[in-house]
């Protein structure tokens, strides 16, 4: 590994790329993560330098058209000399004349960790390595070429495996979809212009950049005005007065669609919480919304105000907590503050209300803005209080960006107007997912092994005050909320209804004082005004309950705004619903297809198509499985699972999936099982949002192990999968399903019924966890033994399916170590998107083993009176030692 070929290349007198100085060979660190950089190098033909880094120099291969995450996509990648480690943070220009002359762009950094000895797979050209990277993640590949006749370079080809991540071109380009730098955020084109020429670190190793221009989620270049206003001139606009006691906050009118047009300043919408931040001589005050102190909630950013060069300041913005992605989340803020971590919050200046002696909420909001800029710096990307950047203009395509981007939608602003107090067109919001704050006016009562609460009944305020009924959420909720809201709203329980319009109290219901304020994602309103997919987000503590009201979105003609809903909530009429207009119906189909998010998890491609026959989509299974979620939870909820994966659909590849790969959702737990005297990774999910999130990675089945995931040693049920030969009718099946039924009736051993979601049925007895796998697979096995063994004609326990003919294959290994049965509410990934449902014995008469479908299972859980598996979860039963002994006899 010698850098001596790098050298010869480049007087670095005059070019801005490091020397670099190597290790010996061998040094490469074992205690430490090796650095991955691709670098984006627009020279004679625009490529991406791949680098790895291996015995302290970074490995390096021209990759001309850049990675790509589709296993069918082989990319050249041409060996090049290898480059200095402090090359991995060169962002810069290479000038005219020296070699590589042309932009820089550092495209993705991270880490890499071989599979296997890298030196090897290195001379033997097949490097196998995983990336952790902030674009590229996974497993993948370098391939080195047979070496022909006539040329210089040694070519590789740099190939993406069939993992987990892997995801057709057509689908997603990772290139197209994220071509700015990571270090910067600014494009090719940006660092060219800017011809900084300066060799910079994002690690604050000394290093120097322009920082004019970044880029924000419109893809815009983001506007950070000129630094050092303030100071030149010592002056401020504005009128001269005495520090307000009392600052009314301007609110945003929620709009159809952003504005365009020079005139308008669009911010990201941030998903938190709004905070006046009000320092004077040394002490800060953090005021809601709601006129509530919370400066001793967030120490860390009151703590950072008095540090800012002012002596009385009003600051505006938001306080938020951010994921790894660096998108706002709301539920990860109400975590912060429950598990008091607020050293995680940052409060995101965008607006200076007033400044050491100076109003300047008559200023133009561009003028205030520099003004803020120069205060904190332009200091966007580290602290507890940041600038919020803006988009100059380009509404339109800010909004579609950042929705892409799994943000909640952006803030369009007036740059020309003065800051008034109340909602104003002057400050338009547009959203990506419908989220809004409703009142609590009741609670359920839980439902089968649920704690707490059932569902919350919630409501927003008309015109004239009086709340209206918007409907139930039961999804969102995590164990500990449950039981801590259940706490809270007893304690204001009451007689009557909070509700103007729902005065008989449904079943099981209680009605509570309209105080608390939640905040809820929906899909959108049904015409009765009621929400569709509800789900509970957290609730909004610095927001009193008077002041809930329904947000309709608005039509900005450039010039007024006008209502594009009916703003009491009233029901269409009749003839309305009977008679969708042509734009109804456009409205509907982009509701279908709109790339929100569900249940708080972001997905792509909403609307491809999983089931063809069908026509349904991402979105409509996630949305399927939000509506029975409160059914199927108690039946996949904390145990080990496995996976069928089919990211583009029923009709094209599938591949089962045991164990979770790196870049799985963060809502889906990880689950160490032992296998083959090695940990393993396995999924988990706990709420709707592990149900979302299996939809979003292509799962069209779940598979549950018989047991928990907390104690995976120990089953807790036993299944029996009957499977009947093509031949067998679906009457014989049923007979199977009764003849093991009576069997373990014989040893007190209650047993419930699901269709398979195929031509079979699952039998299911639930069992006390005091038996291992060994002894629960010999029991199951000897009663299907003795079912065959009396009826040899209808029954078999051979597996071939060619000792099948005529019959129905009990199969008893679903009852061993790591294997796995089919979820009660699954889906399958058959023709017709049939589903597996548990259902009342006495029904399998007049049903099939794919009678139940994503269309029609909702009407039926809809209808149901009780759960036909209420009681499997309360059953205290066990295989008796003497029931292990007679069976085993026979």
């Amino acid at each position: 590994m010698s850098l001596t070929e790098y050298r010869r290349k480049r007087r670095f007198d005059e070019t801005p790329e490091p020397a670099g100085k190597p290790r010996r060979k061998g040094t490469t660190p074992k205690t430490q993560a090796l650095r991955l950089v691709v670098q984006k190098h627009d020279a004679r033909r625009l490529h991406y330098d791949f680098r790895l880094e291996l015995d302290g120099v970074l490995k390096s291969w021209a990759v001309p058209k850049g990675p790509s995450y589709d296993p069918r996509e082989k990319r050249l990648a041409v060996e090049v000399e290898d480059h200095p480690l402090e090359y991995a943070d060169f962002e810069g220009t290479i000038p005219e004349g020296e070699y590589g002359a042309g932009a820089v762009a550092v495209w993705d950094e991270g880490t890499w960790h071989p599979e296997g000895d890298p030196h090897q797979g290195y001379r033997e050209g097949k490097l196998k390595f995983q990336l952790d990277g902030r674009k590229l993640k996974g497993r993948w590949t370098l391939v080195r070429m047979q070496h022909r006749p006539g040329e210089r370079a040694t070519n590789w080809l740099l190939i993406k495996e069939r993992d987990e991540l892997a995801r057709p071109l057509e689908e997603y380009d990772v290139t197209a979809a994220e071509p700015n730098s990571v270090v910067s955020g600014r494009t090719l084109e940006e660092i060219a212009s800017d011809n900084d020429r300066v060799w910079h670190t994002n690690r604050g190793a000394g290093a120097t950049k322009k920082n004019a221009q970044k880029k924000s989620a419109g893809g815009q270049k983001t506007t950070s005005p000129p630094r050092g206003k303030r100071r030149r001139d010592g002056k401020l606009p504005g009128k001269s007065a005495a520090m307000p006691k009392a600052t009314r906050l301007q609110f945003a009118s929620l709009a159809k669609s952003p504005p365009d047009g020079l005139q308008w300043l669009h911010e990201i919408k941030f998903d938190g919480y709004r905070i006046l931040c009000r320092v004077e001589k040394g002490k800060t005050q953090l005021i809601t919304r709601g006129d509530q102190d919370w400066t001793d909630r967030m120490p860390r950013i009151a703590a950072a105000a008095p540090r800012l060069p002012v002596e009385r300041a009003i600051l505006d913005g938001e306080v938020v907590a951010l994921e790894p992605s660096g998108v706002s989340s709301f539920q990860r803020l109400q975590n912060a503050f429950n598990e008091r971590r607020a050293n995680e919050l940052i409060y995101f200046a965008f607006d200076v209300l007033y400044l050491d002696g100076h109003d300047l909420r008559d200023v133009p909001l561009e003028q205030r803005k520099e003004i803020l800029a120069d205060l904190l710096d332009h200091n966007s990307s580290v602290g507890p209080i940041r600038y919020t950047e803006h988009v100059d203009g380009h509404g339109k395509q800010c909004f579609i960006e950042s929705c892409r981007m799994g943000l909640e939608g952006i803030i369009s602003k007036r740059r020309d107007r003065p800051y008034v107090g109340g909602r104003s067109y002057d400050w338009l919001k547009s959203k990506c997912v419908r989220r809004e704050e409703f009142v609590i006016g009741g609670f359920t009562e839980p439902e089968g092994g649920r704690q707490g609460l059932g569902a919350l009944l919630i409501g927003s305020h008309d015109a004239s005050g009086k709340l209206k009924y918007a409907g139930k959420v039961g999804t969102g909720f995590t164990d500990k909320t449950l039981v801590d809201l259940r706490k809270r709203l007893e304690q204001l329980e009451q007689r009557e209804s909070p509700f103007s319009d729902l005065r008989v109290r449904p079943r099981k219901t209680h009605w509570v004082e309209p105080e608390l304020v939640c905040q809820v994602e929906f899909s959108s309103w049904t015409d009765d005004g009621r929400l569709r997919h509800p789900s509970f987000q957290g609730l909004r503590e610095d927001k009193p309950a008077e002041s809930v009201r329904r947000e309709e979105p608005q039509e900005f003609d450039g010039k007024a705004m006008k209502s594009t809903g009916r703003t009491k909530g009233r029901p269409a009429t009749r003839a309305a619903r009977q008679r969708p207009t042509k734009s109804k119906s456009k409205e509907r189909q982009a509701e279908e297809l709109d790339p929100g998010t569900v249940a708080g998890v972001r997905l792509t491609n909403p609307g491809r198509i999983l089931y063809p026959e069908r026509g349904v989509t991402k979105l409509a299974l996630a949305s399927f499985y939000v509506r029975i979620a409160d059914w199927m939870l108690p039946h996949v909820a904390g145990r080990p699972l496995s996976l069928l994966r089919c990211p583009e659909g029923r009709h094209h590849t599938c591949f089962f999936q045991k164990h979770l790969g790196p870049g799985a959702p963060d809502v889906l737990e990880r689950v160490q099982i032992l296998e083959k005297g090695k940990p393993a990774e396995y999924a988990a999910l706990h709420d709707v949002a592990g149900l979302v999130a299996l939809v979003q990675m292509g799962i069209l089945e779940i598979h549950v192990w018989g047991c928990r995931a907390d104690d995976v040693e120990r089953p807790d049920r036993l299944v029996f999968d009957l499977d009947p030969a093509p031949d067998a009718d679906w009457d014989a099946v049923v007979q199977a399903a009764y003849r093991v039924r009576d069997a373990l009736g014989a040893f007190d051993l209650e047993s419930f019924v699901k269709t398979t979601g195929g031509k079979g049925l699952h039998v299911v007895a639930p069992i006390q966890r005091r038996h291992e796998w060994s002894e629960v697979k010999a029991f199951s096995k000897s009663l299907a033994e003795q079912i065959a063994r009396e009826s040899p004609e209808l029954y078999t326990i051979n597996p071939l399916k060619a000792r099948r003919v005529g019959k129905v294959f009990i199969d008893y290994l679903r009852n061993e170590r790591g294997a796995t049965a089919v979820a009660a509410y699954s889906t399958r990934a058959r023709e017709g998107a049939p589903v597996s449902v548990p259902v009342e014995w006495r029904e399998l008469g007049r049903l099939t083993g794919g009678h139940f479908t994503v269309e029609n299972l909702p009407a039926r859980l809809a209808r149901l009176k009780h759960d036909p598996w209420a009681e499997l979860s309360t059953l205290r039963q066990s295989i008796t030692s003497a029931a292990i002994k007679a069976v085993t006899r026979r």
